[in-house]
């Protein structure tokens, strides 16, 4: 397993709570969108064994082309010891990125893809919305629905509605309208449908979608193939 250090170039606060953390791209290191990695604090194979609350599985929130790997998160007041050291780097600091794969890359296959998520889940989307729109081949339009409450929409430059790109992008605040928007996007028997959030999320739109009639094999999730199976088997 390679591990590859590198150091923070630029901190974004999104909103109040949340914030992407720019990091030089390592030499070698690639990716694609919809790219989750092993995100570790300095320290965390200091021992023996991996200091495991020094290690997070996060998603990368940009693109190759953008030239930096963007780690988006949220930290609150109360949080995590990982969170709070994370909250006291500045630009300058080192972390270590490693294991990076991607369970959810934008397929195209001329279907509709919905992109159905909560909270700081839409960093996950984010690459595949951009790459949407540099190159919209083989996909008929995307529509992306995000439940949260705050009221503080992260990336509102990205996720606009935009007729002329066939893009929808739908926030609602309450979980009653999001699972009744979830069965009417449902109603296409034949789009992609892309969830990302806690794994309780997961379980409530897989269970959703099955009783509409959505197929697993038109579910994606941000899990490894067995982990997906064993959701989707729920």
């Amino acid at each position: 397993m390679q591990i590859y250090w590198t150091k923070i170039n630029k901190i974004i606060d999104e909103t109040s709570e949340v914030k992407t953390y720019m990091l030089d791209c390592p030499e070698g290191f690639t990716w694609q969108e919809g790219s989750h990695t092993h995100f570790a604090l300095k320290g965390f194979n200091a021992g023996e064994k991996p200091n495991r609350s020094l290690i997070r599985h996060m998603s990368i929130s940009t693109l190759p082309n953008e030239n930096s790997i963007g780690i988006t998160t949220r930290i609150k007041e109360n949080c995590s010891e990982f969170k709070s050291i994370l909250k006291n780097l500045g630009i300058g600091s080192e972390v270590a990125i490693f294991k990076t794969h991607s369970n959810v890359p934008l397929k195209r296959e001329d279907k509709n893809i919905y992109l159905l998520s909560s909270g700081v889940g839409l960093a996950t989307f984010r690459p595949l919305v951009l790459d949407y729109f540099e190159r919209a081949d083989n996909v008929k339009q995307i529509h992306s629905l995000n439940i949260d409450s705050s009221k503080d929409f992260l990336f509102p430059n990205i996720f606009t509605s935009a007729p002329d790109k066939k893009f929808v992008s739908q926030f609602v605040d309450n979980r009653k309208d999001y699972y009744e928007e979830v069965k009417n996007l449902a109603t296409d028997k034949d789009g992609l449908f892309y969830v990302v959030g806690s794994d309780e999320f997961l379980i409530q739109n897989i269970e959703l979608l099955r009783e509409q009639g959505i197929v697993p094999e038109q579910i994606i999730v941000d899990k490894h193939e067995q982990q997906r199976s064993e959701f989707l088997s729920k």
